[in-house]
Parts: C-alpha cells; structure tokens; sequence
C-alpha cells in the first residue's frame, strides 16, 4: 500500500508540474501569436505558400532587390540630358556689354563623347580681348559633338557604372532566390519536425490509453482475489511512466508548433500557431515533397552570383584597357548668327563650321597598368572559385541523392520492424489477457511497438528531410514553392 501512494504521489507531481507550464506556455504563444481555426489537416503546400508570401527574409531581400533597382536608375543618371544657363553684364566700367547663353548637353551612349545645342546672344560693347562675346541682334544658334576614337570610344566610366549596376540587380535578384530557397527549406523542416512531434504525441497517447484501459480490469481481478495486489501497483506506476512520456511529447509538439509559426502566417502576416486538431496523418505528414530529378548547375543561385561577379570584373577589365589607351577625340561644331549686324560687325553672319582633334597620352600610365594587372588576377581568382564551386555543387547533389536512397531503405525496413512489433503486442494482449502472460511482457511488447512506430516517424521524417534538402541543393522552386516567384505584398 505504501508504494501504491508513492506511484500515485509521483502521477499526481507529474501533472501538478506539467500542467502550470503547458499553461504558460499557451499563455506566452497567445501573446506572440494567433491561433489556427481551421479544422482540416494543415498541409506541407499550405505552409509554403504563407512562407512564400510572409516571410520576413523573403520581404526584406525583395526590398533589397528594390534597392539595387534603384542604385541602376542612379547609374543610369549620368546620362541625363543637363541644360544650364549663363548670364553676364558689366555694371560698372568703360563697357557695357552683356552678354546670355543657354546651352543643352547629351552624353552619348555609345561613346564618351557628347552632342550640344547652345543659344547666345549679346548686347552692348566688350573689350578687344572678349571679341567673340558679340552676336548679332537676335543672337547665335549652335550645335557640336565631341566623339571619342580611341579612350572612352567602347566604354568609359559611365557606361561601366550603368552595366555594372544591371550586374547588381542581377546579383540581388540571385539573392532573393538564395534568401527563398532556404526560407523555404526551413519552412519545409519545420513543417516536417511539427508533424513528427504530432504523431509520436499520439503514438504515446495511444500506448497510454492502453495502460489507462487496462487499470480497470487489473482492479477487478484484484479485488475478487485473483490477481495479487502488487499487480495494481505496477500497472500504475507504468501508467505515471507513460503519462511522463505524453507530457515531454505534448511539450515538444508545442515547441515545433511555435517554431512553424515563423513560416505558418496568415493573411496580415502574424505567426499562426497550429494545434492538434489540424495534424495530418502518418501517410500524408511526408510524401508531399516531389523533386525534380533533372538538375541545371546554372540554376544554384550561389553559382550563378559568382558568375555575374566574373562578368562585372570582365567590365572592370575593359575599362583598364580603356585607360591604357591614349586619348584622341573628335571635335565639330556648326554656327549661325542671325538678324540684323550687331556691334561685333558684319563677319559674325557667314555660318561657321568648326573642326577640331584633341590628343592626350600619359607617358607612364602606371595607375591603369596596376589596375589592369589587379583586374586580371581577380579574374583569375574567381575562375578557380567557380570550377570549385561547380564541383561542391556536384558532390553534394550526389550526397544528398545517396542519402535519400539511404532513407528509403531505412523506412521499408522500420516499417517491417513496426508491423512485426505491432503484431507481437496485440498477440500478448491476448494472452494476458487469457491469463497465459505476464504483466512485464505484455508492457514490453506494447512499449517495443510504440518504440518501433516512433522510429518509423522518424525515418519518414528523415527521408522528407533530405528530399527538401535535395530540392534546396537543386533550386527546385516547384518543389519549394516559388513559382511563381514571391512579390513585394
């Protein structure tokens, strides 16, 4: 008797102890969430939809990707058609000249060079020295070029800038996928881990119940003397023991429900925390996942990022080579005065055409030469790292290929193990129960086949866990849930 009230003691510590934090725990998630409503089984494609949709990493990277959007426009600036205006007039003097010009200026795309237009026009009288400064009464019309032959004529700072800049959004773009696919291969672990911690809960519910079924019988038996005593004792203290083993799974299904919740979102993107009542079954918690078998190197983000990083040096090259080079560059412009003869005389009519050469070397150049040689041993540096690269990828495809057809062998196997143990535990049940068994062997079939089912979980579990891993290692955005690819909401 005295045992009796010690394992009855030790039931009720047990739920004493449990129940405060179960309570506190769902006090805490109420605060940091809200709660599914649902009644259908929550869904692994479900999951990843909200994550696609919600997830803060995934909003702050397309924000990012804004970001370099906006960095191309900046670089795209320097092409901006500029117009100024300048005016002068001697107020105090022997000369009273004043003189106006407006002028619009073009940088070429595809030179360095530039287009102009220039309106000018002047009154009153300049020195000798500021001749030119005279128009006639309705002023002067001109229009030029510069055009770049040698320096500048291919690419020049500008135009690097702004093909540099497209490479960034390229690479941001890239980064967003990166950021997704591991959103959602967390997602996907996530979703898996909760419904693990879900089915082992009523796999241990299930093995309890046997126990509490069992309670009631075991007390008549006792009480009509055909059982002794001691026998009521220890089916009890195995009940305390499974009811522990419900309480730690009860704790760890909540744990993964909290963690879901940073993927399960709903449609104002606040954490959804899912309970019981919306656990799928054993059959569909992990065969959602298809991976597509064929596989495209180009298509790993991390590889394709290197890639643009290689194209951007490539750039960067060129434009050293570009400063090697001297500098010669075109110069024309046309003019007409119009209206009547000005100040400035009669000369200032005739229209003018101007053509002009500029021509500049540097006899050392060692600024371009450094950079050259830099450029070309980055160059060089991001080759090696893209062969590696390929080969990292290579190698951990088949890794992870090996590991599912490892997983798939595990789960033919526990699944065997779990009907072999199922089958023993239901054929002790009988003989317990025909009284040609005794009360350990019946608890240890009963507990060996929960054992061998929570195992079988487990290796469905692990089998799901490397198809995501290999969907994420392949940019499979069908199998992650990107496609189509995530918005800004």
């Amino acid at each position: 008797m005295k045992m009796r009230c010690r394992v009855g003691m030790g039931a009720l510590l047990i739920a004493g102890t449990a129940c405060p934090a179960l309570a506190q725990s769902g006090h805490n998630t109420a605060q940091l969430s809200s709660r599914s409503t649902s009644a259908d089984p929550l869904t692994l494609e479900e999951v990843l939809q909200s994550s696609a949709r919600s997830a803060p990493d995934i909003i702050a990277a397309l924000a990012r990707n804004r970001q370099a959007e906006a960095r191309a426009l900046t670089a795209q600036g320097a092409f901006d058609t500029v117009f100024a205006v300048d005016g002068r007039s001697r107020v105090e003097g022997y000369y009273d000249g004043t003189e106006f010009a407006g002028k619009a200026e073009q940088p070429l795309m595809t030179n360095g060079g530039y287009v102009y237009g220039q309106y000018r026009v002047s009154r009153g009288d300049f020195p000798i020295y500021e001749d030119k400064a005279y128009t006639n009464k309705l002023g002067e019309v001109k229009v030029g070029a510069l055009y770049s032959l040698l320096r500048d004529r291919l690419i020049d700072a500008r135009r690097s800038e702004f093909r540099l800049s497209a490479n960034d959004i390229d690479i941001a773009r890239f980064e967003t996928k990166a950021t997704s696919i591991g959103v959602q291969a967390r997602a996907i672990d996530a979703y898996q881990k909760w419904a693990a911690a879900g089915l082992k809960l009523k796999a241990y519910q299930a093995l309890m119940a046997l126990a509490q079924d069992r309670t009631q019988g075991i007390k008549r038996q006792v009480d009509l003397g055909a059982k002794p005593d001691i026998l009521l004792t220890e089916n009890e203290a195995n009940l305390v023991k499974r009811q522990a083993l419900v309480v730690e799974a009860r704790q760890d299904f909540r744990a993964a429900a909290v963690k879901l919740s940073l993927y399960y979102r709903d449609d104002q993107g606040l954490p959804v925390v899912v309970d019981e009542a919306r656990l799928p079954d054993a059959a569909s918690a992990f065969g959602a996942l298809r991976v597509d078998p064929a596989f495209n190197l180009e298509g790993r983000p991390d590889f394709a990022i290197l890639l643009e990083e290689i194209d951007k040096t490539t750039i960067k090259l060129a434009l050293a080579r570009n400063d090697m080079k001297p500098r010669l560059d075109l110069n024309g412009e046309v003019a007409k005065d119009v209206g009547p003869v000005g100040l400035g005389g009669s000369n200032r009519t005739p229209l003018e055409v101007i053509v002009g050469v500029t021509f500049k070397v540097p006899l050392q150049n060692r600024k371009a030469k450094g950079k050259l040689a830099e450029t070309q041993a980055k160059i060089d540096e991001l080759s090696i790292k893209q062969r590696f690269l390929a080969e990292k990828i290579r190698a951990e495809v088949t890794a992870i290929g090996i590991e599912v057809e490892t997983a798939n062998q595990l789960v033919d196997t526990t699944e065997r193990e779990r009907t072999l143990a199922e089958r023993l535990a239901s054929a002790e049940r009988r003989r317990f129960e025909l009284g040609s068994s005794d009360f350990f062997l019946v608890n240890q079939r009963e507990e060996s086949a929960t054992n061998a089912a929570v195992k079988l979980i487990e290796a469905r579990a692990r089998i799901a866990a490397a198809r995501a891993e290999l969907a994420a290692a392949t940019a499979d955005e069908d199998a992650l849930g990107l496609n189509p690819a995530p918005t800004l909401p």
